[in-house]
């Protein structure tokens, strides 16, 4: 019987050994991967250093590494990798929890205020760490003299930062003596300058890396109050260095001019930063309104625009201090002002944005907390032709008083 040969030199039996020890080395390998990857050790990519394995891998979509190992999953979150943009949520307990908690309707209601960061790699949401407890940052959301209103309480994107300015306490006094601010990149608080007539409420907004604060009620009316107006540049203390290294900010807040009259002490006012302006209105809502702007180039304050007064019917908001959206909050439309017609284009319609309550732009998403029964956040992606919009479900038992866009949390 003529014998064959097999194609490979080696005895079958070599072959198997050969195979069971291949087997047993890619075995010891993995298992030394993934203590390596427990013990935050492994690199990136095996053969590349890690600053040239991140800018290859930060061309591609978070998403897409956030499912490929834990390492990768570690590095989306990590300083090494450009951080994304996500959607925070500043809230307090709904009415309905409120109600079903308290025992003493005699004493005011001071539920802590929760800020909330929701990651849209892993789709949940993720408590901040609070303030420091000294001192205590007690901050009344509502009173029992009057529950079905909220007390506001203030807050702006700026730099990267979140930067509280404005609320009352449970002695109906003001309760930031100076700016509390919030880093995500470094998970810390800090405290910025003394505010000369701390304030209840005002007219909050921001331009570059300024903030402005105008107008309001400190702790009972003043007409000079009503008609002032002041901004703070945030610079940290030591060049090069981030706030949350140093403690602090240098800076103060400087009198801007002033108003004409007190027209705009009466409510909450959401300012937004516009082409080196900061544009205003008096009166939320479809209500017949005052519109002023502040022109920073000329330290001055003029009438606004007509068009623009007319279509500012709900919460605004600036998209990269380019773009003004609002929401008309009767109709359910998005909206973007045309300076150049001094009136407003329809970006989309939607049952859901009608009674919006407040709004946030960046990054080419408009984010809207719906009113009404539906709740949630409305995500519009305007840079999509036409807009894509889905809903982001807010933190149970929670109502929103405001919603900013910033930095996704290191981990």
């Amino acid at each position: 019987m003529r014998r064959v040969k097999l194609a490979t030199g080696d005895p079958p039996s070599r072959r198997l050994r050969h195979h069971d020890n291949q087997e047993k080395i890619e075995r010891e390998r993995e298992e030394e991967m993934w203590e390596e990857e427990e013990q935050g050790v492994v690199n990136i990519i095996p053969g590349l250093p890690d600053h040239i394995a991140c800018l290859c891998l930060s061309k591609l979509h978070p998403s897409l590494l956030y499912s490929v190992c834990s390492a990768w999953r570690r590095l989306v979150y990590s300083p090494l990798f450009p951080p994304f943009l996500s959607l925070y949520f500043l809230g307090g307990p709904s009415l309905n929890s409120i109600i079903h908690r308290q025992t003493n309707r005699n004493n005011p209601i001071t539920t802590p205020i929760q800020l909330m960061n929701f990651d849209p790699i892993s789709s949940g949401w993720i408590s901040v760490p609070p303030p420091p407890d000294h001192p205590p940052l007690r901050l009344l959301m509502r009173h029992p003299s009057f529950l079905s209103r909220n007390l506001p309480i203030q807050s702006v994107a700026v730099n990267n930062h979140l930067v509280l300015l404005a609320a009352t306490t449970d002695q109906l006094l003001p309760a930031l003596p100076r700016p509390i601010i919030f880093s995500p990149l470094a998970k810390i608080w800090s405290q910025g300058p003394p505010i000369a007539v701390p304030r209840r409420w005002g007219a909050v907004g921001v331009l570059g890396r300024a903030v402005f604060l105008a107008s309001g009620i400190g702790s009972h009316f003043s007409p000079d109050v009503a008609q002032s107006a002041e901004r703070w540049e945030l610079k940290s203390r030591v060049a090069g260095a981030s706030a949350a290294e140093n403690g602090g900010w240098w800076g103060k807040w400087e009198k801007v001019g002033s108003l004409k009259d007190g027209r705009f002490c009466r409510e909450a006012i959401d300012a937004v930063g516009w082409r080196g302006k900061i544009c205003m209105v008096n009166v939320k809502g479809d209500a017949a309104k005052e519109g002023v702007v502040y022109d920073v180039g000329r330290d001055a304050w003029e009438e606004m625009p007509e068009g623009m007064k007319v279509g500012w019917r709900g919460p605004a908001a600036a998209m990269e201090e380019e773009v003004i959206y609002v929401v008309d909050e009767k109709k359910g439309a998005l909206r973007r002002y045309d300076e150049e017609s001094d009136g407003w284009v329809d970006v989309l319609q939607d049952e859901r944005l009608r009674k919006a309550q407040h709004i946030a732009a960046a990054g080419g998403r408009v984010c809207v907390v719906c009113g009404g029964h539906s709740g949630g956040v409305l995500v519009v992606d305007v840079q999509a032709s036409p807009p894509r919009l889905w809903v982001v479900d807010t933190p149970p038992g929670f109502e929103a008083i405001s919603v900013h866009i910033l930095p996704r949390m290191n981990r």
